[in-house]
């Protein structure tokens, strides 16, 4: 017989469903879009640097709201009284841990909160007491679980001055000790870095979805803060921060932020199920107060950092490292650089998983927060 050759096999391929090809189009321009903004944060995003208070500045009131936070105020309140500012108050807000006797003996001037009227919330009202007792001309409002290192005062006003803002606010870097702690709690900057690039932050006047703000670190000029009218303006609001710095910009206020870096720090929670609850009550308003907007959020990022793990999709494999990378690249610009802080990245295809309980919790009608419910 004659020599034919060799025998030539022909590979068949399946076409790719058109479910999965817009599947993995849409999450492939979702994720570059973040990606991208991550990129323009790490060049942009302005980072505080210490530096002395300057002779002669501006008269400094540091607020401290603290409600049951007796366990916090010996680890952070040092730092704050060493700042070098003009006053530190402490507002007890109806604490029954100690919390008034602690900031007394740490030497804070204590002030006792006042019954809550009708038709606030606990925070805002603290902060509007606060305001009422406070005689500085730039007003410096931060959380009692926050930790002011040495130089951050100065950095704050040097910033403050440079950007020309009427409220800077501050990304403290997280602090997590526990893993159950690295489960969530890093995630506050993954929503700000991955999804605001801070050109179009800095935007006059700015969008009103482009403006955030963080109430952990808020240091108002206090002109602006009366001109909006103190806190009352945000009385009724869980994201009074947020709420907060859109009226300001609405007033054609500058509002503007700065990542904490090695200045001021903050360990938020001390638990995943902590997380759990503090996350639970804000997830609503950050999604603009919208269940269906929401929900479609936590699909999304189902779709984008779970999914490609699960579903047999052909070329996977860059989807799949979008999801390992992304955590590690908001970590590397957050400054949480540590071994254990860049392990977190492996994180990445878990985490919408792991958000789903605080999801369930911000589709109640009613969420509850140190002691006291509040109804969305």
């Amino acid at each position: 017989m004659a020599d034919r050759g060799p025998r030539v096999t022909r590979r068949v391929t399946t076409p790719e469903p058109g479910w999965a090809r817009a599947y993995r189009t849409v999450t492939a321009v979702w994720l570059l879009g973040k990606a991208l903004t991550l990129a323009v944060n790490a060049v942009t995003f302005p980072r505080l640097r210490p530096a002395p208070v300057p002779p002669g500045g501006p008269r400094v009131s540091i607020l401290i709201p603290a409600r049951n936070e007796a366990a916090n105020l010996p680890v952070t309140l040092p730092g704050v009284l060493a700042q070098g500012a003009h006053e530190v108050l402490v507002l007890d807000d109806r604490s029954d841990d100690g919390t008034g006797d602690v900031a007394r003996h740490l030497g804070a001037r204590v002030i006792p909160g006042a019954a809550r009227p009708d038709g606030w919330h606990g925070k805002p009202w603290a902060c509007q007491q606060l305001l009422r007792a406070a005689s500085g001309d730039i007003l410096i409002f931060t959380d009692a679980d926050v930790t002011w290192h040495p130089g951050a005062l100065g950095g704050l006003l040097r910033e403050l001055h440079a950007s020309g803002a009427d409220l800077l606010s501050v990304q403290p870097r997280q602090s997590n000790v526990t893993p159950g702690e690295r489960l969530l709690t890093p995630l506050v900057d993954a929503a700000v870095l991955s999804y605001f690039p801070f050109p179009l932050l800095r935007m006059t006047p700015p969008h009103p979805l482009a403006t955030i703000a963080n109430g952990q670190v808020m240091a108002y000029r206090r002109a602006a803060l009366t001109r909006v009218g103190g806190y009352a303006a945000v009385r009724d609001q869980v994201l009074e921060d947020t709420v907060m710095a859109r009226k300001l910009g609405q007033l054609g206020l500058r509002v503007s932020t700065v990542m904490g870096q090695r200045c001021i720090g903050v360990r938020m929670y001390r638990s995943y199920p902590d997380s759990v609850a503090g996350f639970g009550k804000n997830a609503l308003p950050i999604h603009l107060n919208s269940r269906a907007f929401m929900l479609a959020s936590v699909a999304l990022h189902v779709a984008g950092h779970t999914l490609p793990w699960l579903l047999p999709l052909p070329n996977r494999n860059a989807l799949r490292a979008a999801s390992l990378l992304e955590r590690l690249a908001v970590n590397l610009i957050a400054g949480r650089r540590t071994p254990a802080d860049l392990a977190e990245g492996l994180l990445g295809p878990v985490t919408p998983l792991l958000a789903l309980p605080v999801m369930a919790r911000a589709l109640r009608r009613r969420v509850s927060w140190k002691g006291r419910e509040y109804r969305q």
